[in-house]
């Protein structure tokens, strides 16, 4: 199959299916090599670029989803959605970001980072099917493990997990306190002190 007949292929199944598609499904479908649909797709997305769309082709996993660009969202929902705009707590992101840094975690794990009951903060996350459970620990009780959705790669613009920044260097204190470690280069001068400080230093 041509390259323009493949491109015309996606862009119809992908619209027509209105949620993240697998690259193996697309293979199926067309019956081309995964090369093809790779090669298709990226060309696409630069058509896409260069015609200044209203739409986006973006990667969840291996799979990928025809979505509108960010930029249009209060326009689009202005027409057809008047729904309200799904509102994260503090202690909601937080369960989040644990769970997506800590794949196949327990609630009873969650808990002890955070240091509070997270049942309420969890089933919210559920509803929002932002997490899922992925499974059962082999541990007594056999506790259950939660890890994040596509959903929520699509909902923060990532691809997989390996696309997550970086955590911050941290260390325990006496307290068994997380403290943020010094990230500065270990021969970056010392930062000057304010020179409020400085003249009462001296006058000391």
């Amino acid at each position: 199959m041509e390259i323009k007949k493949i491109k015309a292929a996606i862009e119809a199944i992908l619209f027509a299916a209105g949620r993240e598609v697998k690259i193996v499904e697309l293979m199926s479908a067309l019956e081309v090599s995964s090369e093809e649909i790779i090669n298709a797709v990226e060309s696409m997305k630069l058509d896409y670029e260069k015609e200044d769309r209203g739409l986006q082709i973006i990667n969840v996993g291996e799979a990928y989803q025809l979505c509108t660009k960010k930029e249009y969202y209060e326009i689009i929902c202005s027409i057809f959605d008047k729904r309200s705009k799904p509102n994260l707590s503090q202690a909601a992101l937080e369960t989040l970001a644990i769970i997506a840094y800590n794949p196949r975690i327990t609630r009873a794990e969650i808990e002890s980072i955070r240091g509070v009951n997270s049942d309420g903060t969890i089933y919210k996350l559920l509803d929002y099917n932002l997490i899922e459970e992925t499974g059962k620990l082999d541990a007594p009780g056999k506790p259950g493990t939660y890890g994040v959705t596509s959903e929520f790669l699509r909902m923060f613009g990532f691809s997989n997990l390996n696309e997550l920044p970086d955590l911050p260097r941290y260390k325990l204190d006496e307290n068994q306190q997380i403290v943020i470690d010094d990230i500065m280069e270990e021969n970056a001068e010392e930062a000057p002190m304010p020179e409020r400080e400085e003249e009462n230093a001296k006058k000391e």
